[in-house]
């Protein structure tokens, strides 16, 4: 199975440093693939359009990476009560139905406790739009519960374990569905 783990900002160091700890917990499945895009190692062009196999460089990398993925993290800052610009443009250099047959999870990491909703309102609904199977339970990750690049509050720590389980279990339940569909034809 392969998961890719996205850090949808550039900017900022605490949800890379939650995004890096979830590739650790995904690396220890045994059954799973695991790649990192931190959207600060890459040059991404702005939308302009394209099919995404027409760019070329690392927007092409990122996009091929996320269309062949069976599940995808998106780990994402709130800036001004909104996903990052970054973040937005990855998703309009991907088709409409990019995510078909993906599971995605969700995880949020924000200043304040009045942006929980921000996921909820604004990011679900892209996913959503995009075809794609969301977890149903997002992890949102406060300011105080990061100390150096550590997170430091156990019920994150719990929380960031559920969503890896609840992420491979749609995943594995999502693949059997689309055998199961697959077998039904004789070619």
């Amino acid at each position: 199975m392969n998961i890719v783990v996205v850090n949808g900002s550039i900017v900022g160091s605490n949800t890379k440093a939650v995004m890096e700890q979830l590739v650790v917990k995904f690396e220890r499945l045994e059954n799973a693939k695991v790649s990192f895009i931190n959207l600060a190692d890459y040059e991404l062009q702005f939308s302009d359009g394209r099919n995404y196999i027409d760019y070329e460089g690392d927007t092409k990398f990122v996009t091929e990476t996320l269309m062949k993925a069976d599940g995808i993290v998106i780990g994402t800052p709130i800036f001004q009560a909104s996903i990052p610009g970054s973040l937005k443009n990855l998703f309009d250099l991907l088709p409409v139905d990019a995510f078909r047959n993906k599971v995605l999870s969700i995880v949020v990491t924000a200043g304040s406790s009045k942006h929980y909703l921000v996921a909820e309102q604004q990011l679900k609904p892209i996913l959503s739009y995009m075809k794609g199977q969301v977890v149903p339970s997002y992890v949102f990750i406060r300011e105080v519960d990061i100390l150096r690049q550590k997170i430091i509050n156990d019920d994150v720590v719990f929380r960031l374990d559920r969503l890896v389980e609840d992420t491979i279990t749609l995943i594995e339940v999502y693949q059997d569905i689309q055998k199961k569909k697959e077998d039904q034809y004789d070619f």
